[in-house]
Formats: structure tokens, C-alpha cells, sequence
């Protein structure tokens, strides 16, 4: 009698363990047929698939409704009448009016209707697209938010990419270069990652705008008034990426593959960029996402420090004379691109890694 041969002989040169066919004889279920289960397999992975993308974007749809009723309740409920508010706004005066001259207002906006039935309205209306007209400018939110957020996705984005440039260049400078050496960057990127926008924008704004003069006290939508901005957002950005990073590539220079290729004569520099950044920059990226959504909410603040245009200064406005369509507008944006953008990330990641397809 022959001994049975084992199932790891059969499995073919090239297939992996991530899931993928085993051989033709084994690999599959006892008793079964190996291409029902295959079939199978293929079968239970798309559902575990449909199921995280699905729990993804219910998740998603809730976190846009909880900003969505939490900004409308807090301006809802806030105590004062609206409609004085914008009577006030409108003519420059503050006083008090009388029931009467309040009416057309209250009847206009809707405000004399009961708060719940202002909260259907308004979720009802965003289910639509239909965003509402800004009680202040008279305009509807979604055409003011488009006029306005060019120059915040700018300084976004910009930021973004000074962030990981400044916290890349600094890892790969100080990661495993010595305790002393280690030390001070990876302080550095403790203190940078907890420093707050408004502290930061101030310092920079004084010291380089009004002391040095090197830069535009105003940031306007010029390259040299971008800077500053810049800088203030990505810099403690920069410390968050670069603790994460920095952790990760430390690990990686204890890997095996990293002393084989020193032994090839690989040099220190060609090591860190080819070998070592690759892998070390993966978790990282997975923050990416809220990254993102991060420094928009930090260029409201930014773009008020610096007198800049976008979203900030509309924001600010809105909320000073509580116009709930445009604040919720703003703080949906934020949220939608928070959300959108993490939302990406995980459904790139549950694709390329087979291990999150099979849980």
C-alpha cells in the first residue's frame, strides 16, 4: 500500500494561505467536491465583504445624523428668540419687539412651529439635498459653501502634504539614530502633535508676519499667505503622523529582510527608503482619513486667526447670529468628508488585506 502523499505537497507553487485554493484533491471540506467548495468559500467571503462595507456605511449614515441633530438642537435651544436676532441683524440695532412685528418673522422661518416638527423638516430636507436658505444672507447654503470652500480645501490639502513631507523627513533623519538622537525627535513629535491651532497661529503670525515681516499679516489666497496657515495645521499633524510612523519603523529595522539586505551592502539611507518607509508608513496612511477631517475643522479656527477666506469666517458668522442652515451646512461638510474619507480607507484596506475579507 502507498503512502498518501501530504496536503502540502499538493498545494500548488504561487497560491497563498490567505484563503486562496489549496490543491484539487486537498484543501477543501471533507467529502466535499472541490469545486463546490470553492464555491462555497468564494460564496462566504463575499458576504463577510457586503457585511463590514454595509456596517461601514450605516455607520457612516449615523455619524452624519448625530452631527446633523446635535448642531440643529444646539441652536434650536439655545435661549433668545431668533426672530429678534435677525431683526436686530438686519437693521443694526439691538432692541425688543413686540409679538406682532415678530410674526412675519416666525411665520417666514418656520419658528413658531413646535421644535419637532422644525427637526423633521429640517432632517427632511437634508435627505433631499435641500441644505435651506441662509437666514442671514438670504441665499441658499449649498451655493454659499461652494462659493466659500475652495480656499479651505486648498489649505486643507496643503497641510496634508506638508504634514507627512515634515514628519517622513523627520523620521527617516532620527528613528534609531542613537538613544540621545531618538529621544529628541520622538519629544519633539509629542510636543508638536499637542499643540493647539489657535496657540500655534498666533506665535507664527507673530514672528514671522509682524517681527520678521517675511510673510502677509492677512492670508489671502496667494502662495506666500498660504504659508503660515499651512504650517499651523500640518506641524502638529506632522507630530501625530510622525508617532505613529516612527514606532512602526523602528520595528521594521529589527525585521530580518532589513539585515539581509544590510549584509548585500545596502547602505543606511537606501535601507530606510526602500525597505524600511514602505512598511513603516501603512498605519499611518489608515489615519489618513481622519486626518482629513481633522484639518478641515482646524481651518475654521486657522482661517479666522490668519483673516483668510473660506469656510472659518463663514462659520463664525453663522454662528454669532444662529443661522442654524448654514452652521449645519458647514458642520455637515466636515462631517461628510470626515466620514467619506474613513470610509474609503477602510473598505481599501478590508480589499487588499484578505485576513479583514475572512472575519
Amino acid at each position: 500500500m502507498s503512502t498518501p502523499m501530504p496536503d502540502a505537497v499538493l498545494v500548488p507553487h504561487g497560491e497563498g494561505h490567505d484563503g486562496g485554493l489549496s490543491s484539487e484533491v486537498g484543501g477543501g471540506a471533507p467529502g466535499a467536491p472541490p469545486a463546490s467548495s470553492r464555491a462555497e468559500d468564494a460564496r462566504r467571503r463575499r458576504w463577510v465583504l457586503a457585511r463590514r462595507v454595509a456596517g461601514r456605511v450605516l455607520g457612516a449614515i449615523f455619524v452624519l445624523w448625530a452631527a446633523a441633530s446635535f448642531t440643529f438642537f444646539v441652536q434650536t435651544l439655545l435661549p433668545g428668540s431668533r426672530a429678534t436676532l435677525l431683526l436686530n441683524e438686519s437693521s443694526g440695532q439691538q432692541k425688543n419687539y413686540t409679538a406682532a412685528e415678530l410674526a412675519p418673522i416666525n411665520h417666514e422661518y418656520g419658528f413658531s412651529k413646535p421644535v419637532l416638527t422644525q427637526y423633521v423638516d429640517y432632517i427632511g430636507g437634508l435627505v433631499h439635498g435641500n441644505f435651506g436658505t441662509s437666514y442671514e444672507q438670504h441665499q441658499p447654503v449649498l451655493s454659499i459653501i461652494s462659493r466659500e470652500v475652495g480656499p479651505t480645501l486648498v489649505l486643507t490639502l496643503t497641510s496634508l502634504l506638508l504634514a507627512w513631507v515634515m514628519a517622513l523627513l523627520f523620521t527617516i533623519a532620527t528613528a534609531k539614530r542613537g538613544r540621545v538622537v531618538s529621544a529628541i525627535g520622538s519629544g519633539l513629535e509629542i510636543v508638536t502633535a499637542g499643540l493647539p491651532y489657535y496657540w500655534l497661529g498666533v506665535i507664527l503670525l507673530v514672528v514671522f508676519a509682524i517681527d520678521l515681516d517675511v510673510f502677509p499679516v492677512q492670508g489671502g489666497t496667494s502662495l506666500s499667505g498660504l504659508v503660515l496657515p499651512a504650517l499651523t495645521l500640518g506641524i502638529p499633524l506632522a507630530g501625530f503622523i510622525g508617532q505613529v510612523t516612527r514606532d512602526e519603523f523602528e520595528k521594521v529595522l529589527e525585521q530580518p529582510f532589513v539585515t539581509s539586505a544590510r549584509a548585500r551592502g545596502m547602505g543606511d539611507l537606501e535601507v530606510r527608503l526602500r525597505h524600511v518607509l514602505r512598511h513603516a508608513v501603512l498605519p499611518a496612511i489608515t489615519l489618513s482619513g481622519w486626518a482629513l477631517g481633522a484639518l478641515i475643522s482646524g481651518a475654521v479656527i486657522v482661517e479666522t486667526v490668519f483673516a483668510r477666506p473660506g469656510i472659518g469666517q463663514v462659520i463664525v458668522t453663522a454662528a454669532e447670529s444662529r443661522d442654524v442652515p448654514l452652521v449645519s451646512g458647514v458642520v455637515m461638510l466636515v462631517a461628510t468628508v470626515y466620514v467619506v474619507a474613513n470610509l474609503l480607507v477602510d473598505i481599501a484596506y478590508t480589499l487588499i488585506d484578505p485576513r479583514l475579507r475572512a472575519r
